[in-house]
């Protein structure tokens, strides 16, 4: 399949993007999750305090990205918007929180930044809900 294919049948474009969404999307839920928990739990909270609001508020944050905005990501849901939350936690875990680390402890939030990057260059697709607003947003104009 030349690059000509994709630019004629667009379809290529919206499936990968549905494989990438759902698979990075359940990914990060796997890091979101364990997080929530701590944070249901409460007691003594130990996380990066990376905006200096305290580690409870850091980590709800975190915990809105990872989690929240991962099931957004997975639906297709304001899903540009759930991508730069995203983007910027994973920026702050590659490049704060593991900054002086070797490369191994930080490229899991280099290779998510890149696909979330990717996701924010080309949206949601076709299949998202994303993409049935559009769709519905054309029909209705005149």
């Amino acid at each position: 399949m030349s690059y000509s294919n994709l630019k004629a049948n667009p379809i290529y474009i919206d499936i990968v993007l549905l494989i990438v969404r759902l698979f990075i999307g359940f990914a990060m839920l796997s890091h979101g999750f364990p997080k929530l928990q701590t944070l249901l739990e409460g007691g003594d909270i130990k996380f990066f305090d990376f905006l200096g609001l305290g580690p409870t508020i850091s980590l709800g944050l975190t915990v809105f990205a990872e989690f929240i905005c991962s099931i957004f990501l997975i639906l297709g849901l304001f899903t540009r918007i759930a991508v730069g939350f995203l983007m910027f936690t994973m920026i702050i875990a590659g490049f704060v929180v593991h900054g002086s680390d070797p490369f191994e402890k930080r490229e899991v939030s280099l290779l998510y930044l890149s696909v979330y990057a990717l996701v924010m260059t080309l949206g949601a697709g076709r299949f998202s809900i994303d993409g049935m607003i559009e769709k519905r947003r054309r029909a209705s104009d005149w």
